[in-house]
């Protein structure tokens, strides 16, 4: 079925509609699923959309008429359905951080197509490339919290899990071909517990800026009270901190000490923000040419022996990742770098205690790390 000739997805935006999207989704053994947000558009993002398909209905999720969607958790947490994702760690994030959701049991397209050593993984490139469906991806920087959406917004958001089985299905038989199933079940076991979110405070905003060395004291002051200007004006705004001022021009204006308007154009700021903000930025600059000095973030750094394991592990990876022809941390991802470096396993029981989350890992190449380390 070309997409052209797709029936129309279910808009769910009601209750009824809701308890009746919820009743298909649980008798499901698995399940397409994405979701659209508008980081691009306001201060603190939100999920504007949440898409599931079955093999048999598209189903596009308004979640912003909805006040609990706390219904919807024991689907994700279900180990018995499957929840096929394309690329699941920002969905992921922003369903645990608006509504606390956690996941079981995930298929995701993208690592799988990684672990398969595919160039380009986006997932409009593998539909094209695996069955000819030109996905049209104009709308990727949409802002999904408008109202009334398009249909063509609408057509795409649903293209986003439609074809999402049949790819599935695809890579899972080219992972066992390659011996490689095991591995991609693994990672996205691990997947499936990311990071928790950063939240959009000023306060660590400014610990990212505290760790570049190369701004002074004076001028990682004056970043401060420049980041603190810019986040209360996003907040008022509603948009994003980067469409106030730019990372680079915040650095540039306190590296300048900017005393006039003329002084601010010189530094980079535009006419428009100029016209907007400018006694309020230069106003922050005085304050942190006058504020006590920033104490910079201190960064323990790692022993030369830790370093020197860590440069010995990557660069084994890359080799037996251009073996076998996939991104050295398909190979070994970071997290196990650092912990091999730091703990460096002597024998086979320390190494396997280490790497207890890969067994598939430990078992292909633990005689090389170990031998590697001078386990």
């Amino acid at each position: 079925m070309s997409t052209e000739s797709l029936p129309p997805p279910l808009w769910v935006n009601t209750g009824p509609f809701l308890a009746r999207m919820i009743a298909d989704l649980s008798s499901q053994p698995r399940l397409a699923v994405d979701t659209e947000s508008n980081s691009l558009h306001a201060y603190r993002e939100r999920v504007c959309l949440i898409q599931f398909s079955t093999p048999q209905t598209d189903y596009i999720l308004d979640p912003l008429e909805f006040a609990d969607l706390s219904s919807l958790a024991p689907i994700f947490q279900d180990p018995a359905i499957e929840k096929i994702f394309h690329a699941v760690e920002y969905d992921l994030i922003c369903l645990r951080r608006d509504y606390g959701f956690g996941l079981a049991n995930l298929f995701d397209t993208m690592q799988a197509a990684r672990i398969l050593g595919y160039p380009a993984v986006g997932l409009d490139r593998l539909l094209n490339d695996k069955f000819g469906i030109l996905v049209d991806k104009r709308y990727q920087k949409a802002d999904w919290a408008a109202r009334p959406l398009t249909a063509e917004q609408i057509h795409y958001a649903r293209l986003d899990t439609h074809h999402l089985f049949q790819l599935r299905d695809v890579f899972e038989a080219e992972l066992r071909e390659k011996g490689r199933w095991l591995l991609a079940q693994e990672d996205f076991r691990r997947s499936c517990d990311p990071e928790q979110p950063k939240t959009r405070a000023a306060g660590e905003v400014r610990e990212r800026f505290s760790g570049r060395r190369d701004l002074s004291p004076r001028e990682l002051t004056v970043v401060n009270e420049l980041v603190l200007f810019r986040e209360l004006i996003a907040e008022q705004m509603d948009r994003p901190p980067f469409k106030v001022m730019d990372d680079e021009t915040l650095i540039a204006v306190a590296r300048a000490a900017p005393q006039t308007q003329a002084d601010l154009a010189a530094a980079g700021v535009s006419g428009k923000q100029i016209r907007l903000w400018g006694q309020a930025i230069l106003a922050a600059v005085q304050r942190g040419a006058e504020a006590p000095l920033a104490k910079r973030k201190q960064v323990s750094r790692p022993t030369d022996a830790t370093l020197a394991r860590a440069e010995k592990l990557k660069d084994w990876r890359k080799k037996v990742a251009k073996e076998m022809g996939v991104e050295s941390d398909i190979v070994l991802p970071k997290p196990y770098i650092q912990l091999l470096a730091e703990n460096s396993p002597r024998t086979q029981r320390d190494l396997e205690n280490l790497m207890v989350q890969s067994p598939w890992r430990f078992e292909a190449f633990g005689a090389q790390i170990l031998e590697l380390l001078g386990g």
